[in-house]
Parts: C-alpha cells; sequence; structure tokens
C-alpha cells in the first residue's frame, strides 16, 4: 500500500474528520468567548472597581527610562491573567454543560429496554408442542 493511499484512508475516516470540525469550532468559540470576556463581562466589573480595565492592570517591576528608546519596562500583567482565568471558566463550563447533556442521553439510550429477541424456529416449535400438549385433555 503506498503512503499516499494510506493517508487518503486515514484523513477519510470518520474520527479524523469529526476531529478536525471540533477543533474549528472550538477555536472559533474560543474567539468567541474571548470577545464576551475582553468587551461584556470585564467593563462593569471594572467599573464597579473604580472605572479600572483589567487588561491594563499591571504590578511594574522595572519602570521605562524616558531618556532611552529601548523598552526596559517588566512588569507582571496579572490583569490579562485574570481576562483569562475568567475565559477558561466560562469554556470549562459550557464544555461541562455539552458532557453533561451528551451523558444524559447516553443514559436515556441506556434506559431503553431492547426487545427481547424473536425465538428461534426450534424454540417456536417447542412452544407450540407444550401449547398443544397443554390443551390436550387428561384421560
Amino acid at each position: 500500500m503506498s503512503i499516499g493511499s494510506e493517508f487518503k484512508e486515514f484523513i477519510s475516516r470518520g474520527n479524523v474528520v469529526d476531529l478536525a470540525v471540533g477543533v474549528i469550532i472550538g477555536a472559533a468559540f474560543g474567539k468567541i468567548v474571548t470577545s464576551l470576556v475582553e468587551q461584556v463581562v470585564m467593563p462593569p466589573i471594572g467599573l464597579l472597581l473604580g472605572k479600572v480595565d483589567f487588561s491594563n492592570l499591571e504590578w511594574v517591576l522595572v519602570a521605562e527610562n524616558p531618556a532611552t528608546e529601548e523598552i526596559e519596562k517588566v512588569a507582571i500583567q496579572y490583569g490579562a491573567f485574570i481576562n483569562t482565568l475568567i475565559q477558561f471558566l466560562i469554556v470549562a463550563f459550557v464544555i461541562f454543560l455539552v458532557v453533561k447533556a451528551i451523558n444524559k442521553l447516553r443514559r436515556k439510550q441506556a434506559e431503553t429496554p431492547a426487545e427481547p429477541a424473536a425465538p428461534t424456529t426450534s424454540e417456536a416449535l417447542l412452544t407450540e408442542i407444550r401449547d398443544a400438549l397443554k390443551s390436550r385433555p387428561l384421560n
């Protein structure tokens, strides 16, 4: 089997295509969550905390020297970290809800009893014989 045909077989499997779709949708969902956090959730929180823009919150370890053109500032940007943490929590919660819904559907499918299998021909014949013997009068 050539490498080309093996690759074609690999890429045409359902799992690979499902994974690719999941990654693409996940990336788009990540952008939506980022926008939600940065543009909807954090502004009101910043307003409540005294008109603070969370994305600019930082602890400056080394300040910039205005006399030089080089960027010398060293800072811990904890505001960006808080934004990322909130984004993670939102994504994790949504994934939890999706997994919970899938598990609920699986439980419902497992609870529905499967129909009993039809009797084999020998079982059907034995059932007929039994019924005939029961209906026969005893002498």
